[in-house]
């Protein structure tokens, strides 16, 4: 039978005896998890190829593409966020599950094609949010399963491990496209061709005009003729031997034949499968799927539509959403953004690091930390641990902005701009644990209201990688950095502050939750507000 015929939780002895079912459906869901999160970020580690194997997508493009996952995974999020009291956890989880083999498969025949048009990649990287809209099913579902008590625990597990996927997917895709991994039945390879400038060559300018070009390297300087006259450089040449078998020279020029730009770099060659950062999922999405309809069970708590829309008039679904945004929005908009921010910023430097080798780190930790602070979230309180990471966030960009990480000159700033990254991440981990546990204290007097907060608040920071990815790359665009945006998250993250702070962590606060060690708001209400659905 798919629906149970009760469920009690917060009774004692009724958990005793079936607590085993909450911790085995929390352990499938979260197997499931693992893939919507990593099927949903497989356009941003994919997108950082496109330029090399042969797509002539510009930057905006690119950013679009990392961004537009984003926006499908929002607005079926606020579908997802009533599902689970109609359909159920089965039903639910089990569809949401097999669904996302369409994207995999409309990617990785879009990425074999050079040809393929941008149209339908955006089309199939807007279904890829799959992935990201059925978050809003996964956390309610679990909610429901489990005593308010645990409800840290359960979710940080949940949640964090579930956000291992999106480091899973940027780890693991420069590996698996790297070789003919799934046979004959991947389909051929692409070439991947990549120019780096060689530092050694240097090029001096003067109002436009290229005025001289030094090779510094004994091996080439006999290989790489340089023409002057009149004390400009006219022309450059190489000359075909051993030691320039993979160097290509470019050599720019005016309407009037004047050289304007001279770029010397090492090209690299070689096969490339892109189509297996998709294919892979493919098998794994259909078994998980056959044992979520198998081993699933639904929670008997039904309510229609129009009775979830209510937390549309409740002020504390707004603010929570707010912080959410912050905390959630923010990891999985900088997870988003991460991988395209190190190529467009550093990637075009002598010997510039490689997005991938980078960018699975930050979501890895965030999520890493976002399991280990569930039991903290329950001690101390998810509005305690939520203010820290808030303000904690608001110092990461602070510190990008003013070291100059966000408009490097040079290589020298990547380090700073990596850590100030990585802080976020880690504090994004924290924020994403306690306010899991927060939500649910905030609606204390229903648990159906408390488990449609968690896929409210959901939905709504689903949007991150749209807005994230897509005004990095518009501030990008207007203003050649990423300053801009990080001032406007500045401020974003100083209002969410405010409200977290007058709202939920100061003494006394209309909805305070300090945890199991101080108490919450409800211990003391509950016997004056009973179980009211406002």
């Amino acid at each position: 039978m798919a629906w149970l015929q009760r469920w009690e939780p917060e009774n004692p002895q009724f958990w005793k005896e079936n607590s085993g079912l909450a911790w085995r459906t929390l352990f499938l869901t979260t197997w499931s998890l693992i893939f919507s999160f990593a099927t949903w970020f497989t356009m941003s580690a994919v997108v950082v190829r496109l330029p090399n194997i042969g797509f002539k997508f510009d930057t905006n493009q690119l950013f679009w593409l990392a961004a537009i996952p984003g926006l499908a995974s929002g607005l079926l999020r606020l579908v997802h966020s009533f599902l689970i009291p109609i359909l159920g956890t089965r039903t639910t989880i089990s569809v949401a599950t097999l669904i996302k083999v369409i994207p995999c498969i409309g990617i990785a025949v879009a990425v074999m094609n050079p040809s393929t048009s941008f149209t339908f990649f955006m089309v199939f990287a807007f279904l890829s949010g799959f992935g990201g809209g059925d978050f809003s099913s996964y956390m309610p579902s679990s909610s429901l399963f489990f005593p308010k008590r645990l409800q840290g625990v359960a979710m940080g597990i949940q949640a964090g491990i579930g956000n291992f996927g999106v480091g899973m997917t940027q780890f693991v895709t420069p590996w698996i496209i790297g070789f003919a991994a799934l046979g004959a039945l991947g389909g051929a390879p692409q070439l991947f061709t990549k120019a780096d400038p060689i530092k050694e060559v240097v090029v001096v300018k003067e109002a436009g005009i290229v005025k001289d070009v030094t090779v510094n390297k004994p091996e080439l300087a006999a290989s790489i003729v340089v023409t002057k006259e009149g004390g400009v450089v006219k022309d450059v040449v190489k000359q075909e031997t051993e030691a320039t078998k993979n160097i290509a020279v470019t050599v720019k020029k005016d309407a009037a034949g004047a050289v304007t730009d001279v770029a010397v770099k090492k090209v690299i060659k070689k096969d490339m499968w892109v189509q297996n950062a998709l294919l892979w999922y493919v098998p794994i999405l259909v078994v998980t799927t056959v044992l979520c309809f198998i081993f699933l069970k639904s929670v008997p708590i039904k309510s229609s539509v129009a009775e979830q829309f209510r937390i549309v008039k409740d002020k504390h679904g707004w603010f929570c959403t707010w912080t959410y945004i912050t905390t959630f929005g923010s990891f999985a908009g900088f997870s988003a953004a991460f991988p395209l921010l190190i190529k467009v910023l550093y990637g075009s430097f002598p010997n510039g690091p490689d997005a991938l080798k980078y960018a699975f780190i930050g979501p890895m930790i965030g999520g890493a930390v976002r399991v280990i602070f569930g039991a903290p979230s329950d001690k101390w309180g998810g509005a305690i641990l939520t203010q820290i990471a808030i303000i904690a966030e608001i110092a990461g960009c602070i510190f990008l902005i003013v070291t100059g990480a966000l408009t490097p000159t040079s290589l020298a700033t990547f380090p700073l701009f990596v850590g100030g990254m990585l802080w976020i991440f880690f504090w994004t981990g924290v924020g994403n644990a306690s306010t899991f546990r927060l939500y649910p204290i905030v609606f204390a007097y229903s648990a159906k209201k408390g488990a449609q907060a968690l896929g409210w608040t959901g939905a709504w920071a689903a949007f991150g990688p749209f807005i994230f990815a897509m005004f990095v790359g518009m501030s990008i665009a207007k203003t050649g950095s990423p300053v801009a945006f990080y001032i406007g998250a500045t401020i974003f993250y100083i209002i969410a502050a405010i409200l977290q702070w007058w709202y939920y962590t100061r003494p006394g606060a209309e909805r305070g939750d300090w945890g199991n060690k101080w108490g919450t708001w409800w211990d003391t209400a509950k016997d004056t507000w009973g179980n009211r659905e406002m």
